[in-house]
């Protein structure tokens, strides 16, 4: 049985209001999925995009151009920046965004017309920067490999975020991108307790499956690290060097770590799953992050999102630091990915060139 306030295999408990709209739907009592504690099944759409890289001229953030295969994330993460985007599409920032997922299912064409492009300039593409590219049904649409695929053909590099061991059945795409230093992997690893994970990410892999995935990455020579993201204060803060040592065991080589954001109404699920399944920590987790917050549970001036500010704020900053270098976690291979190899075959220089084959 789901405890109250809940929903069986979901992070969210409910659906609230979307911010744009002027309608709202009140449910009888009982009739809604979360009274009833009904998981709601997984529904998936067809996004038309027309374009598939997204441009970023964030000043804290590392990359300039990020590939999102899907919109909506299956892994449920109650605490994930990415829940209020899927408003702009008329649904919920809660149930909705772990069971409406988008499927942009032209992806691997649009990635292929982007880099045949004379404008491209050949850089790393992060994968997702949103949304996670290897969520459970990337098991059956292998949308997120066919661009892989188009990216080993070009000898573009790319970055990837997961939470999901899914990531080591492409493998072997990733083994011929690391011919020419071109990938880099990092498993999001937010905790090392079974129990907090899967109530915090109720979709994602286990922990211990992460970890395994870092394993078999780095032993291939894969360029791997961890992301201990996000840090939440008075929930997950004291697991940072346990996080790092267990990732360094693993052979992971880089570490990263990012403070919780809560944008738009995530402030409220968020709060609400605290009262749910941590009602004794749940004010003091709030206060700790309004005081590395300026007082706000968000703060979303650049070079202040990612790390918060304050004494707390100072104080995460410097168990991460203390706990990266004890456990040797400051970089191994040097720099990014590397785009020196790229290539751009077109057809006709295939034809007439096979040097270029």
């Amino acid at each position: 049985m789901s405890s109250p306030g809940s929903v069986r295999g979901r992070g969210a408990a409910a659906n609230p209001r979307n911010r744009f709209e002027r309608i709202d739907i009140d449910f009888e009592p009982g009739e809604s999925t979360a009274e009833r504690g009904d998981a709601p099944k997984t529904e998936l759409f067809r996004d038309d995009s027309k374009t598939i890289l997204s441009r970023n001229d964030s000043p804290d953030i590392g990359f300039q151009y990020s590939l999102n295969p899907y919109r909506g994330c299956e892994h449920g993460c109650i605490y994930c920046y990415a829940r209020p985007t899927h408003e702009y599409l008329g649904f919920s920032a809660g149930l909705d965004f772990e069971s409406r997922i988008l499927v942009k299912e032209k992806a691997p064409e649009l990635l292929r017309q982007a880099l045949l492009s004379p404008r491209w300039t050949p850089q790393v593409i992060m994968f997702s920067g949103v949304t996670d590219p290897y969520q459970p049904i990337e098991r059956q649409l292998r949308v997120t490999r066919r661009c892989l695929e188009v990216l080993a053909e070009f000898r573009n590099p790319v970055a990837i975020v997961t939470k999901n061991h899914l990531v080591t059945r492409d493998l072997d795409l990733l083994l011929e991108l690391n011919r020419f230093q071109a990938c880099g992997v990092y498993l999001s690893i937010t905790s090392v307790s079974p129990s907090l994970s899967a109530r915090m990410e109720p979709r994602a892999s286990s922990p211990r499956r992460r970890l395994d995935a870092v394993r078999q990455l780095s032993e291939a020579g894969i360029p791997c690290g961890v992301m201990a993201a996000p840090i939440i204060p008075g929930l997950n803060d004291d697991q940072i060097p346990a996080i790092l040592e267990a990732a360094a065991e693993a052979g992971a080589r880089r570490a990263g770590y990012i403070l919780v954001r809560l944008p738009h109404g995530l402030r409220e699920l968020f709060a609400d799953w605290l009262g749910t399944h941590f009602p004794d920590r749940k004010d003091r987790v709030l206060n700790r992050l309004r005081e590395a917050r300026g007082g706000d549970l968000n703060d979303p001036r650049f070079h202040h999102r990612m790390k918060g500010g304050g004494e707390y704020a100072d104080q995460i900053g410097r168990l991460f630091e203390t706990s990266r270098r004890r456990f040797g976690l400051d970089g191994g291979r040097t720099g990014s990915p590397s785009a020196a190899a790229f290539r751009r075959r077109s057809p006709q220089r295939t034809l007439f060139h096979p040097c270029a084959r």
